[in-house]
């Protein structure tokens, strides 16, 4: 595993230690000695967007000249390794050769420490896996290895804004209107009466505020962002200042996605939140909404790392990938399916089914 350049000495014996999950202190592995990493959530600053758009990241915003290397089959941008010359891609297991690039980049300003350990992890995946329907049997043997989780922290962005959204539209009001019908009941045609439901529409207009704090937005091209934003809720009131040692004995990733791309995905997902604000505007059983226009102001952001075990699986070409949220368990993933165990049980189901027939037809 790539430890990104970042090796701290154990301050008894002067073997490398590594950040340990759950804690807030450098483990070392050989004599056991721990040393306490200070960690505060005090002078974690929010971004002001525009004015760092407009200075090209800004003269207030702290950048560090970095060195990635980009993996080839996936292009994600991972720190390097000082002790591997080549180690695999933890979003797709291709062997990444350390050949280098400088990038100057906005310097993470908090985290998120790892609290679940890998073997946690470990116990986690495998639960998930077991539970899945037909699938492969290589991927249940998956289960199995030990090692196949990498830490890693991945890159995100944060977003406050608030926000007022002009709309117009429909509301929908049910009510009830008596019918009738014409039916056959024991072979005679009668008419009957019923209740229907129909819906009154009216038109409807108006406005709705709303604040957004720490709307999260990924920023890695290679971890697939359904599966980044089913790993939420992240418990954001504990980050911590970011320190160089918190990411010791982890890889971490380099952001693709910039500060303005994100925040392009954050409107969007802003405006799902403003839309359910406008459906329960307009109120009623039913809504359209027809036009929504919404501006926003105050805008600011960071730049946060969030810690995940991850693992990725190739199956006939194709890779999937599998997350554990280092912080609150929850597992998320692509899995292939077994086409072969789809068909025998298919095929089981249906002669179980004919066995049946056949018993009661006897009867």
């Amino acid at each position: 595993m790539s430890d990104g350049g970042r090796q701290f000495p154990c301050e008894q014996c002067g073997a490398k230690v590594e950040f340990s999950p759950g804690t807030d202190a450098l483990a070392c592995p050989y004599c056991g000695n721990q040393t306490h990493i200070p960690s505060s959530n005090e002078g974690i600053e929010e971004l002001d967007f525009l004015e760092t758009l407009a200075d090209h990241l800004g003269e207030d915003a702290e950048t560090e000249e970095v060195a990635s290397i980009q993996c080839g089959s996936c292009a994600a941008l991972i720190e390097p390794s000082p002790s591997h010359e080549a180690f695999p891609c933890p979003y797709c297991g291709s062997s990444i050769v350390a050949r280098e690039k400088s990038q100057r980049l906005l310097k993470p300003s908090a985290l998120l420490p790892f609290k679940i350990d890998r073997n946690r992890a470990t116990e986690l995946f495998r639960g998930w896996i077991h539970k899945l329907w037909f699938a492969p049997n290589a991927l249940k043997k998956l289960a199995q290895l030990d090692g196949r989780l990498q830490g890693l922290y991945a890159p995100y962005w944060t977003y406050d804004a608030d926000t007022v959204s002009a709309y117009t539209g429909q509301r929908g009001d049910n009510y009830t209107v008596t019918k009738t019908r014409t039916v056959t009941r024991d072979g005679k045609t009668v008419r009957e009466t019923y209740q229907d439901t129909e819906i009154r529409w009216r038109p409807a207009a108006g406005r709705v505020s709303r604040g957004f704090d720490d709307m999260l937005v990924v920023g890695s091209n290679s971890l697939p962002r359904d599966l980044a934003e089913e790993l939420e809720p992240w418990d954001l009131q504990n980050l911590t200042l970011y320190a160089d040692e918190f990411l010791s004995g982890f890889t971490a990733e380099r952001y693709q996605i910039d500060v303005k791309s994100g925040w392009k995905r954050a409107i969007e997902r802003m405006e799902d939140v403003i839309r359910g604000e406008v459906r329960r505007d307009i109120g009623g059983d039913h809504q359209r909404i027809a036009t929504l226009n919404t501006k926003h102001s105050d805008i600011s952001f960071k730049h946060v790392l969030l810690p995940m075990w991850i693992c990725s699986y190739r199956y006939r070409e194709k890779v999937y990938r599998f997350l554990v949220n280092a912080r609150t368990g929850e597992v998320q993933g692509k899995r292939p399916w077994s086409w072969v165990k789809i068909t025998l049980a298919s095929v089981t189901a249906v002669a179980i089914a004919y066995l049946l027939y056949r018993v009661l037809e006897q009867q």
